[in-house]
């Protein structure tokens, strides 16, 4: 097998769990000598087509028809025949000095929650255009037009935060051929341009969102929120990857802000130091802050080198700060080890004490992937297990007219940066995913999650949009306190690929939510069919 070679630069891949695995496997399975850091997300092509070059003779054909390269430059006489040249791009053209990849997005699907007799369904169309100019600059963009019902689960969701999860501006829909069809109407965009400065620096300029860490979840950087504003600068050399994340973000969301003006900013600067210890043990370090000026940036966070905490101390401790550690270790070429800390507040003395004090506040996750169970190729396994304490990543300053929400609380757009929950939380998960034949994939994920919702207005930890000023109790703190409630999932996914990137598929879902209160007690039994090309499915558990 030959895969061409490939440009000096490239763009990211979309959020692709289905790639997220094909990437796992060879990790796992392979001690490759590339420089590659598993934690980073979103993947670069051009990192994850040096990976794959390091194993080609064990090379998936997902991952080679994504690296089939043919740019032949169009003429007027053979135009039409570059449509589907390369396996995974409807058209692909360039020359020695330009490359140019033009994708359809799609995405139809509809079925009945038989638990509410109500139909639910999602109708994405858009635009995948991204490139590269000189073997130096990229760039991608990206453009969503949707229509969509959610499950009952998430319509609350969508009620409680003012907010459809990754999403921003929304507005009600309602068929104009079906009456009882009705739903949100949304548009949803990202893009993004880069350059390499050196060979080891590069710098990237956009809107988008990026993951840290290796498990399903993320407890120091998540993708469950909606597109922000960035500028990120990657450097890379001997074993280490080191991000800088400069970001704007909004205090709220489009439903809150009563006045009509422009949305309330705060922004974030977050760095992550990954070091490759050995071929199979990696660690990572790392820190964010959140803070809100009078719509300015805070310049001497600008500084890549230094400790946010030291400036913020500088500052007189305004802000809100976070400190993380992830860690992975791949073990025997079938098992990943993986975990992360987020420390938000420590003191040492109060969490010895064993009191529940509410400043002690930090969340943990525990993982494991298991490849090819028992010998069965292709079945793989992972079991996640994550924990945050009550007020965790939330803040206290708060803006005129909403004085519950905090300004500087690790959220965008009224959605978390980190776990979907928030804080106030443990879960337990467990996922199977089996691939007998090469166009078929099945997914089983379980989720047993227990979590203290508010009650009327007190706070009890769990909505990290609150300020932790108004919390209920100093002492006596503890996961899953105010309305308990327990969350069971059952989902089953299943993907026929038609072709490359176009895929029919099933989904049934089972779910029961209980709660303290009656109020949050939901239970969803939902059977779906659809229809997806060059998107990946949108894992809305919470």
């Amino acid at each position: 097998m030959h895969l061409p070679g490939l440009f000096s630069q490239s763009s990211w891949f979309p959020i692709n769990r289905q790639l997220e695995q094909e990437v796992d496997r060879i990790d796992i399975q392979h001690h490759t000598k590339t420089n590659f850091h598993s934690s980073l997300k979103n993947y670069y092509r051009k990192d994850v087509k040096q990976l794959a070059l390091s194993t080609a003779s064990d090379l998936s054909p997902y991952l080679q028809a994504e690296f089939i390269q043919d740019t032949t430059r169009i003429t007027k006489d053979n135009f039409w025949q570059h449509f589907y040249k390369q396996p995974a791009n409807f058209l692909a053209f360039g020359d020695d000095d330009f490359t140019i990849v033009i994708n359809p997005i799609l995405h139809i699907k509809g079925g009945n929650d038989s638990s509410e007799d109500q139909f639910i369904f999602q109708n994405t169309r858009g635009l995948n255009i991204y490139g590269t100019l000189d073997k130096k600059i990229y760039f991608s963009t990206s453009i969503f037009e949707n229509q969509s019902r959610f499950l009952n689960h998430i319509e609350g969701r969508i009620s409680e935060f003012k907010a459809i999860p990754g999403n921003g501006f929304f507005k009600p829909y309602s068929s104009r051929l079906f009456d009882s069809i009705d739903g949100w109407d949304y548009l949803n965009a990202n893009g993004y341009v880069g350059l390499q400065i050196s060979k080891s620096v590069g710098v990237e300029f956009g809107h988008g969102k990026h993951f840290i860490g290796n498990g399903y979840h993320s407890l120091l950087l998540d993708n469950y929120s909606h597109n922000y504003f960035y500028l990120k600068f990657n450097t890379k050399f001997w074993k280490l990857h080191y991000q800088n994340i400069f970001a704007e973000l909004s205090v709220f969301g489009s439903e809150d802000n009563f006045s009509n003006t422009l949305l309330p900013k705060k922004y974030m600067a977050a760095h992550y130091l990954d070091l490759n210890v050995t071929s199979t043990i990696s660690v990572g370090l790392f820190e964010a802050i959140i803070f809100n000026r009078e719509n300015h940036f805070e310049f001497q966070y600008l500084n890549p080198v230094i400790l946010f905490r030291s400036v913020e101390q500088f500052l007189d401790s305004p802000d809100n700060v976070l400190l993380g550690l992830n860690f992975k270790w791949n073990i025997k070429q079938k098992l990943q080890l993986y975990s992360q800390l987020l420390i938000d507040e420590l003191v040492v003395g109060e969490l010895t004490s064993n009191n529940g004090w509410w400043g002690n506040k930090n969340g943990l996750q525990l993982g494991l992937k298991y490849i090819d169970i028992a010998g069965i190729k292709h079945l793989d396994g992972q079991i996640e297990y994550n924990r945050v304490r009550p007020y965790t990543y939330a803040h206290k300053d708060t803006i005129a007219g909403t004085d519950e929400l905090a300004l500087a609380s690790y959220s965008h757009y009224n959605q978390p940066l980190a776990h979907a929950l928030g804080a106030n939380f443990s879960e337990l998960l467990v996922r199977l995913r089996y691939q007998p034949t090469e166009r078929l994939l099945s997914e089983v994920v379980l989720l047993s999650s227990r979590y203290g919702d508010d009650i009327a207005d007190l706070n009890y930890g769990g909505n990290i949009l609150k300020s932790y000023e108004t919390r209920v109790q100093d002492y006596d703190n503890s996961i899953a306190q105010g309305n308990t409630t327990n969350i069971f999932q059952f989902k089953l996914e299943l993907s026929y690929q038609l072709f490359h990137n176009a895929f029919i598929d099933l989904d049934y879902v089972y779910r029961n939510q209980d709660g303290d209160v009656d109020v949050n007690d939901i239970r969803t039994n939902y059977v779906g069919l659809g229809l997806r090309l060059n998107v990946a499915r949108q894992r809305l558990d919470y």
